[in-house]
């Protein structure tokens, strides 16, 4: 089940108000618990923790013949993340 409902956030920062749209998916209980295990693991919220795993799970989806590395590399690329820099800092 989704629902879809509307949060109107004032940004102190920027003087705007954002919308945000929100949805609630209802997930097993022991698949929250997964989720919750690993998020403290990923040093990730739970809801940061079960975006991952979804995102990842829809481009898995879409592209069937890369693999879970070869996901996060091509996504760290798109966010011009310089792993070299990484390893030299």
């Amino acid at each position: 089940m989704f629902v879809i409902t509307t949060t109107l956030i004032y940004n102190k920062y920027t003087f705007r108000i954002l919308e945000m749209i929100m949805g609630i998916v209802k997930i097993s209980d022991g698949l929250h618990e997964e989720i919750r295990k690993a998020s403290c693991t990923m040093v990730r919220s739970i809801n940061s923790q079960a975006e991952f795993w979804i995102k990842i799970g829809m481009l898995a989806e879409t592209h069937p013949n890369m693999t879970y590395t070869e996901i996060l590399r091509e996504q760290l690329r798109l966010a011009a993340v310089e792993l070299n820099e990484v390893g030299n800092g």
